[in-house]
């Protein structure tokens, strides 16, 4: 289950962060770069914190090179310009992936923590939980050349922290899976609400 979950996820962030580089007009190298980096950035930072060498991403390959592939898929031309002509239908495909993703991996860097360190507690889990939900979108955007979207978008960091917080108080509660599942239920849902009724952190004015 963490491997088909860690999959999909790969894929819902490949897309995002390919989606980024054709906003950002890069050619092929860059998108497949952005894709690859949105969709492992996060479980790279996971396994160097909680000392996993080599990383995931380079042991089994198969992420890294799915996304790479969707990279590649969303750069076609034929693909380009269907987005170009139903561009807010995208919006709201990449609003779900995204979503998705955040879910997914904020979940699995809880599973992550708690299986690799014996006296893992909560806040070690649920710090490593968020880092490998937000990691990922934080180099996609500083490599683009923007601020990091969890600083100034929506409630996106939040609905990871949030999910986080929750999947730790239930790790005793219920079954590792239910836990798992739930959890990323409840970022996409938070996630989405957010998007949809534009829950925003106080700024700075």
């Amino acid at each position: 289950m963490i491997y088909t979950l860690e999959l999909i996820g790969t894929i819902a962030f490949a897309i995002s962060g390919a989606s980024v580089g054709i906003k950002k007009k890069m050619d092929i190298l860059g998108v497949a770069v952005l894709a690859m980096t949105t969709a492992v950035g996060g479980g790279i930072l996971r396994d160097l914190i909680i000392n996993v060498a080599p990383p995931a991403a380079f042991r089994d390959p198969a992420f890294t090179v799915t996304a790479i592939a969707v990279g590649l898929i969303a750069f076609l031309p034929a693909v380009r310009a269907d987005y170009r002509r139903k561009a807010e239908f995208y919006e709201q495909i990449l609003l779900v992936t995204d979503a998705l993703g955040l879910g997914i991996f904020t979940a699995i860097g809880i599973q992550a923590a708690y299986s690799a360190i014996p006296w893992c507690n909560g806040f070690l889990a649920g710090f490593v939980g968020v880092l490998t939900g937000v990691g990922g979108g934080v180099m996609r955007d500083v490599m683009a050349g923007e601020q990091p979207y969890i600083f100034v978008k929506h409630f996106y960091a939040s609905a990871s922290i949030l999910g986080a917080v929750y999947c730790v108080l239930t790790w005793g509660l219920m079954s590792q899976a239910a836990s798992l599942l739930s959890c990323t239920a409840l970022v996409v849902l938070l996630r989405i609400l957010a998007a949809k009724f534009r829950w925003k952190l106080p700024k700075a004015e």
